[in-house]
């Protein structure tokens, strides 16, 4: 049983490993994602003033952090991320802010012009197809300035609709209900597409000519699309005034130069820990680099599959979560020794060292995977780079310790120790 255990482990080792070498590079499903200060790009923070939104406040900042990604997403930039998150200011007040990161761009001009542009809500009657197959659209003066609120009802039977099928009201003001009303008299039958920052956000066609400023959008559309179209339509413009706080660009060669560095420190370490774990506990030494090896594929292949944005800050996460699997291995290894001086068989020594190294190895791991989740809630955007990197460490180191080397060591250690056994499962440079 303890050899197929261990047999197992190889198996489910190999496919882990294969996934995390198996898997690089840009054209695959599964590629290492890198954060801005390693593959280059501008890193944009504002602060968001939600003094005058009286209501719902996370509601207004999700809406405005669908607004700048769409703005961005509209700016071309590959794989954009935009998020939000919270920091302390002055006099213990907490800021709102939002961070926005954009790969590949290191025009910083260029990128706060297109997340501060004014929005744009247009109508626009869908025209003729072009040679390319994409259908023209018509400006016909009817803008977002002409909308006064958009909200999400649902029909009757009675009233022409399906029962309780999602309806989108539009309410434009004086001015956009006799212009509207122009609109769908002279275009009945045709599309009426509504852009949103340059693009196509619903495509309702004219029934009928409507006049009194009131619009109805029906579609096959759920409860939900129909929500965030209405909060697109109500949020176009930003639904919170923003204020761009910092703004850092990191160069791709710069980036490419510091991920090179941060790989060829992990290397480096991993080879001087080794080193060390061979040269002073021998066998047991050698299994937990086999052990070690396993631990750092299993990281890297839960960092491409979760998957984890990797920066400069995580590699230096990783780096010390190698440390720290070898120390799990140090506890175990230094209670066999005693059961080893007190005349126990080696695998005996494995079974009782690894029972009473436990408490320590799990109350340790408990309160770094405690520091890392604190770190990781209250933490900046490089915090929780570190923190996140690091609690998976934890978790992994955890597992590797305690099962993985465990069970290579059960596997080959006889009941009964020779000479030859004695020098191989003893530490320290005296045989």
């Amino acid at each position: 049983m303890r050899f197929a255990t261990a047999f197992a482990i190889l198996l489910i080792s190999g496919a882990i490993g294969w996934f995390a070498l198996g898997t690089n590079g840009p054209e695959t499903s599964f590629p290492v994602r890198l954060g801005l200060d390693l593959a280059g790009g501008t890193e944009l923070i504002y602060r968001a003033d939600t003094t005058a939104v009286t209501t719902d406040v996370p509601g207004a900042l999700e809406s405005l952090r669908d607004v700048i990604e769409r703005r961005v997403n509209i700016f071309g930039v590959a794989e954009p991320h935009v998020q939000l998150e919270r920091s302390s200011a002055v006099a213990g007040q907490v800021e709102e802010r939002l961070l926005v990161e954009l790969p590949g761009v290191t025009d910083v001009a260029a990128a706060v012009e297109s997340i501060g542009k004014t929005p744009v809500l247009e109508f626009k009657l869908a025209g003729s197809i072009g040679e390319d197959g994409i259908p023209t659209f018509i400006d016909t003066g009817l803008t977002g300035r002409y909308l006064k609120t958009a909200e999400l009802q649902f029909g009757s039977a009675s009233g022409g609709t399906l029962a309780n099928e999602p309806i989108v009201v539009l309410n434009f003001n004086e001015e956009g209900s006799a212009l509207f009303e122009q609109i769908t008299r002279e275009n009945v039958g045709e599309t009426l597409a509504i852009f949103l920052d340059g693009g196509v956000i619903s495509t309702p066609v004219i029934r009928e000519a409507i006049p009194g400023g009131i619009a109805t959008i029906t579609g096959q559309f759920t409860p939900e699309e129909g929500r965030d179209l209405v909060q697109n339509l109500n949020f176009g413009a930003l639904p919170v005034p923003i204020e761009l706080v910092s703004s850092n660009t990191v160069g791709p060669t710069l980036g490419a130069g510091s991920y090179q560095a941060g790989l060829n420190a992990a290397l480096v370490g991993f080879i001087f820990v080794s080193i060390f774990m061979i040269a002073w506990y021998r066998l047991p030494g050698l299994v937990s680099v086999v052990a070690l090896v396993i631990y750092v594929l299993a990281t890297i292949a839960l960092i491409k599959f979760v998957p984890v944005t990797l920066t400069a800050s995580g590699i230096a996460a990783l780096i010390i979560s190698i440390g720290m699997a070898v120390d799990a291995n140090v506890l175990i290894f230094e209670r066999m020794k005693e059961e080893l001086r007190n005349g126990k068989g080696p695998l005996e020594s494995v079974k009782i060292g690894f029972g009473r190294a436990w408490p320590a190895i799990r109350d340790g791991h408990l309160t770094m995977l405690i520091s890392s989740i604190i770190l990781f809630w209250l933490g900046t955007s490089i915090v929780k780079g570190f923190a996140l990197v690091f609690g998976l460490g934890v978790i992994i180191s955890l597992i590797s310790a305690v099962s993985i080397s465990r069970a290579f060591l059960v596997a080959i250690l006889p009941e009964k120790g020779s000479r030859t056994w004695t020098v191989l499962t003893g530490s320290g440079f005296k045989l």
